[in-house]
């Protein structure tokens, strides 16, 4: 499991006092505004930094940390990761995954069928699509609702799927 999730990446600079515009990659955006310690990711090394407020232009979430009060100390991190501790991270509900949890599961149907990894989770708006990459190379994909995806397990690494009739045939190159 990765230590670190990534709530979103930091887009640009706002205003000349050290606030950056966020650009969410969670689900909810108003998780920033009880968001109080978060990491910055450079690629070379994880900058901790504490969140001293946060407000919003048009969905946009903007932060100003604490210690940075200025533009050109803030204009280095364009374009980085903004990641939170999963100890600081949203607690999920009963059936919710994080995908970086799900990505690299075994999934096999629910009648033994090997179907191969779970290589990504497509979001659609309508529900998410699982994206299997199968032992053959093909992918087969699986919409993420009950009759399809009746069991996950990231416990045991293994996610059992009800195919559809006709499901895989659409997926076949």
């Amino acid at each position: 499991m990765e230590e670190y999730l990534r709530v979103g990446v930091i887009s640009n600079t706002h205003g000349v006092r050290g606030e950056v515009k966020i650009f969410s990659t969670t689900d909810d955006i108003r998780r920033f505004k009880k968001l109080k310690q978060c990491v910055i990711d450079t690629g070379r090394e994880k900058i901790p930094v504490e969140v001293e407020s946060c407000k919003f232009f048009k969905q946009t979430p903007i932060l100003k940390f604490k210690t940075i009060d200025q533009l050109n100390d803030v204009e280095r991190f364009k374009g980085k990761d903004l990641l939170v501790h999963r100890d600081h991270a949203v607690k999920l509900q009963k059936n919710e995954f994080f995908i970086v949890d799900l990505v690299g599961l075994k999934v096999e149907s629910d009648d033994g069928m090997d179907l191969g990894v779970l290589t990504d989770v497509l979001q659609t708006g309508a529900n998410d699509v699982f994206v299997a990459k199968m032992p053959d190379g093909n992918e087969v994909l699986i919409p993420y609702i009950e009759q399809c995806v009746p069991e996950i397990h990231p416990e045991t690494g293994k996610v059992v799927v009800h195919l559809l009739p006709g499901l895989l045939d659409l997926n076949r190159k």
